[in-house]
């Protein structure tokens, strides 16, 4: 038995012997366990909760010995955020916004770029008053011009650790959550960069980003024929060199270079011989720019899946690198120095993590940036390290090459930036403009008042915590009561009262309180004996209540407890008596009523009943402990006890008497009931002469009469419409009978519920109303035609013989006639025959119908589509691809708004790998439309439940090889569409 019920049976091992009325003050200290040794310090390891004296392990170790002062806050040094000495500022990762911090620290340390951005006019003036900016507003930067110039001022002078570039993101509206493609990113941003600056008026401004960016290569043709040389001239901002199958960077130029030859299919049209040619075709250099940005194309589009991979390849490249063997004029200064290495982090092309390891242009140092964080590399080397390792390296993986002085090997980089060697290195510091120095020097200064406003709550909280550990461990020592004067305190309140990290609220003692507003027994095991002095400190600094002392012992509840004991013990007896006392016959004179059902269960009733003090008990010991029960479920689980019968009440009537069905009751013996009635002396008492509910007896006899009158009127319903009950000899719309030339209509929902009827009178209650208003709109117009009735609205309506329609006035309220008349075409010239209705159609309210049919046509979740493949105009349906589950959901530009449940976009990827077919290369159509608008959904395409969606696949021009270390993942690809990367 566990310790704290073995406690619980001691404290009240006398109430076996004791009567209700003999309990004194000495039994009631016992319930209390007042009379339990206190525990000792380093004997007892935990807190013993079933003996309030124990005042051990409850938090108290943390504040008797010697505290570090910061233990007593959770916050940080602010000099921590502070920017360190000869050192970079960081950026904030947004999310998945690594790619853009790599590219902004690039950008930063090309110091001509930064100079020339600083050059550009800004809209500062407009916060300008005086010799400052109005302290009342924030700068907004309006332009990304003037983002990219904030962004880099701050990177330059900010006293912080690192800066928050949400506005730039912001501005140019990037998900911060969506890891994007960086390079796509790089080539966009410059472009909008270019055409920004296109309308700057100073030159060194207007021209900065081809100055330092672009170059020219030429596509040359020459005909084999006779020798002609073509050129297509073209600008260049970065070459895209392909990796696969090269080991050094130089490969991967001299494969971009390369000559192609066209012959056969693929010959080469020459302008001079008027016909197709061989020819060959390369790339030559005409000029390269400062700055060579070398894309290493990783990221490759696999055909076979629709998706992006990642190739793992190891590229060598040198810090220094000699281009002029692949430039066409020879003669120049085309000797490069490695300036950045781009990295990407991870085996998927749709995530993992970018950094940048940038070359200060002015000191020659190496620095890694990976957002926040910059991390200087030990004597101006480039050291790559651990970004070489994967984060999920595969079986095949390939070992590092070993590489050379001066040269590297990376799997990861994605992007190396090269600077002419020739470029003298800045001496001097590119000045901040005065505006933007303003702005820097506002920002440095909300950053120092950060830190001094953390400083001083970081003092305030030592103080605190100070306070706390000379007030805990002066009291600790008195709060044993021993033999003086006592109170009772909640042991929640001491562990939070002992909690460092929790602020000490009022003594709350309401949820130990008995019905009586004293100390309840049963809580005693969440409740710890304190002395007098003690809780009057307690009660002065904190507040609270109300208090427990000597007097909250509770008498009526420890006497009620005493006398639930006794009947537990006596219950077993009391349960054989009964049931020998069941066994002899009762005259119907001298016994008393009880439910069957409640005499099989009595005794579970008892236990329940006499349990019932203990469940409230465990149910507030469970509040105490943090499971509060909310005001729904209380009020939830009151109510399915006052919906549980109770002893005796299962033979009560609706009325609150005696039931008048006698074979749920039983009559007891006066000694059985004495016995049951100590139990349950609340129990409803039906002595053997009570009579029976009266009015039961009249609802009964009613009853009766309703059945029989009931079955009277279903049998001459019956009997008057035999055809229309039986559901033969139906009149048909579109094979009109001879025999009438006019037919009657009522709702088909009319006669069903009229069917039901007639088969089962005494369940079901009579239809006294035909209900024609259904059929009519609020115009008193018929909403169908007569072409719509004979096909697909037939299920609505019931056709009715004219003799059939007399009877049905007799034996129902007609609402509404509705009837079709034929009738010989009024030319006598012409037999074709007309059907007129009356009431006449309401074109209006039947065009309306009919739209609202088809809406609901398109709006539907979880309906099954079919896609049927075409190969030679011919149908083929794989097995192994399964209709699609779809929803008419809703377009692009709603994604973000609220669905309704179950509601899901379609996953045309089902197609992709059911037949192969990548996206691309999906050409889907139905009843003859071409399905091409991606954005549309498929109730505006025409879409409906059912359909079946033709699919017919192009067939793929080339092919991608198996690649051993390529490692992909199949995610969908959104790019930058939407961004303002292209609203230029």
């Amino acid at each position: 038995m566990a310790p704290r019920l073995q406690l619980e049976k001691a404290a009240w091992r006398w109430a076996e012997t004791v009567r209700p009325e003999e309990v004194s003050q000495e039994h009631i200290e016992t319930a209390y366990r007042i009379w339990l040794e206190p525990c000792i310090r380093g004997v007892c390891r935990r807190n013993c909760k079933g003996n309030p004296n124990c005042l051990v392990g409850i938090g108290e170790h943390i504040w008797l010995g010697e505290i570090d002062e910061n233990s007593f806050h959770n916050i940080d040094d602010p000099n921590c955020e502070r920017r360190k000495k000869n050192s970079f500022v960081g950026l904030t990762n947004l999310g998945a916004t690594c790619y853009v911090n790599t590219f902004l620290q690039v950008w930063f340390l090309n110091l001509e770029l930064r100079q020339a951005l600083y050059l550009c006019p800004s809209t500062c003036s407009d916060y300008m008053m005086g010799d400052g900016i109005q302290e009342e507003k924030d700068y907004e930067p309006q332009t990304i011009c003037e983002h990219l110039q904030y962004l880099f001022a701050l990177l330059q002078n900010s006293n912080r650790r690192y800066i928050d570039p949400s506005g730039f993101v912001k501005a140019l509206g990037l998900d911060t959550g969506q890891q994007q493609d960086a390079q796509e990113f790089s080539k966009l941003f410059m472009s909008l960069l270019e055409d920004t600056l296109s309308k700057q008026k100073n030159p060194d401004v207007r021209n900065i980003v081809q100055q330092q960016f672009c170059g020219e290569y030429a596509y040359v043709t020459v005909c084999n024929q006779c020798g002609r040389e073509s050129k297509l001239l073209s600008k260049f901002y970065e070459l895209e060199l392909n990796i696969q199958g090269h080991k050094q960077l130089t490969d991967c130029i001299s494969e971009f270079l390369k000559e192609e030859k066209l012959e056969g299919d693929n010959r080469y049209f020459c302008e001079n011989c008027q016909s197709k040619q061989n020819a060959t075709r390369k790339i030559r250099l005409l000029s390269l720019p400062c700055t060579l940005n070398l894309q290493l194309m990783r990221f490759v589009f696999d055909r076979q899946t629709g998706h992006k991979k990642k190739l793992n390849t190891y590229i060598g490249f040198s810090e220094i690198l000699d281009m002029e063997p692949y430039v066409e004029h020879k003669g120049g200064s085309y000797v490069y120095e490695l300036s950045a290495v781009l990295i990407h982090r991870g085996v998927s092309a749709y995530s993992g993590h970018y950094i940048a390891h940038v070359k200060d242009p002015q000191s020659g140092e190496w620095y890694k940036f990976n957002d926040e964080d910059i991390e200087k590399m030990e004597g101006k080397k480039l050291q790559l390290g651990i970004e070489e390792d994967l984060a999920e390296p595969s079986k095949s993986q390939t070992r590092k090459p070993k590489c050379g002085k001066g040269t590297h090997c990376s799997r990861n980089a994605y992007m190396l930036v090269y600077r002419l060697q020739t470029q003298e290195r800045p001496s001097t510091t590119i000045q901040v403009p005065a505006f933007l120095q303003e702005l820097v020097d506002r920002d440095n200064s909300k950053f120092e008042e950060w830190c001094v406003e953390m400083a001083e709550m970081r003092k305030q909280s030592v103080d605190k915590g100070k306070a706390k550990h000379e007030e805990v461990k002066e009291l600790y020592q008195r709060l044993p009561a021993g033999a003086e004067p006592y109170e009772f305190v909640s042991l929640e309140w001491l562990q939070k009262w002992l909690d460092e990290s929790t602020p000490t609220k009022p003594i709350d003692n309401h949820a130990c309180l008995c019905s009586h507003d004293k100390l309840h027994p049963d809580k005693i095991s969440i409740m710890k004996r304190i002395s007098e002095y003690a809780a009057d400190i307690f009660y002065s600094r904190y507040g609270g209540g109300p208090r427990l002392t000597v007097k909250a012992l509770c008498k009526e509840c420890v006497v009620e407890r005493c006398r639930v004991l006794r009947l537990k013990n006596q219950l077993n007896e009391d349960y054989k008596t009964v049931n020998n006392l069941l066994k002899a016959t009762v005259k119907s004179s001298g016994g008393f009523w009880v439910g069957k059902s409640s005499l099989r269960s009595w005794r579970q009733l008892a236990l329940e009943q006499l349990d019932e003090q203990d469940g409230d008990a465990d149910q507030s010991n469970g509040k105490m402990n943090g499971s509060t029960l909310s005001k729904d479920e209380s009020k939830e689980e009151r109510k399915e006890e006052e919906e549980e019968l109770n002893f005796n009440e299962d033979i009560l009537c609706p009325h609150g008497e005696l039931c008048i069905s006698e074979n749920e009751r039983r009559l007891v013996s006066k000694e059985a009931w004495s016995k049951l009635q100590q139990y349950f002396p609340k129990a409803p008492e039906f002595p053997s002469y009570k009579e029976c509910c009266s009015q039961c007896k009249i609802l009964e006899r009613e009853g009766e009469e309703n059945e029989a009158l009931h079955k009277m009127i279903a049998n001459e319903q019956k009997t008057s419409l035999p055809n229309l009950f039986q559901d033969k000899n139906r009149p048909c719309l579109s094979n009109w009978p001879e025999e009438t030339d006019v037919l009657y209509i009522v709702s088909q929902f009319f006669v069903e519920e009229w069917r039901k009827f007639v088969r089962k009178p005494t369940r079901c209650s009579p239809v006294s109303s035909v209900g024609n208003s259904a059929l009519l709109c609020p115009h008193g117009g018929l909403m169908f035609t007569f072409a719509s009735m004979t096909k697909e609205d037939s299920k609505l309506i019931a056709l009715i013989w004219p003799s059939e329609w007399q009877t049905m006035q007799k034996l129902f309220v007609v609402d509404h006639i509705i009837k079709i008349t034929r009738t010989e075409g009024g030319d006598a010239n012409s037999s074709e025959t007309q059907y007129i209705s009356e009431p006449k159609l309401c074109p209006e309210c039947r065009e309306g119908l009919l739209c609202q049919q088809q809406r609901d046509l398109r709006e539907y979740t979880q309906a099954t589509i079919y896609v049927h493949k075409v190969v030679d105009n011919k149908k083929v349906m794989k097995d192994s691809a399964p209709e699609l589950n779809v929803s008419s959901s809703e377009t692009e530009d709603d994604k973000e708004e609220a669905k309704l449940d179950g509601e899901k976009d379609p996953d045309f990827n089902q197609i992709m790998h059911a037949f192969s077919v990548a996206p691309f290369d999906q050409n889907l159509s139905i009843d003859g439309k071409v399905l091409s608008d991606d954005c549309a959904t498929l109730g505006t395409l025409g879409v409906i439940p059912e359909s079946v969606i033709l699919l017919k696949a192009d067939e793929p021009i080339a092919d991608y090889a198996a690649m051993d270390d390529v490692m992909q993942v199949c995610m969908p690809e959104e790019g930058f569409k939407g961004t303002g990367l292209l609203g230029h």
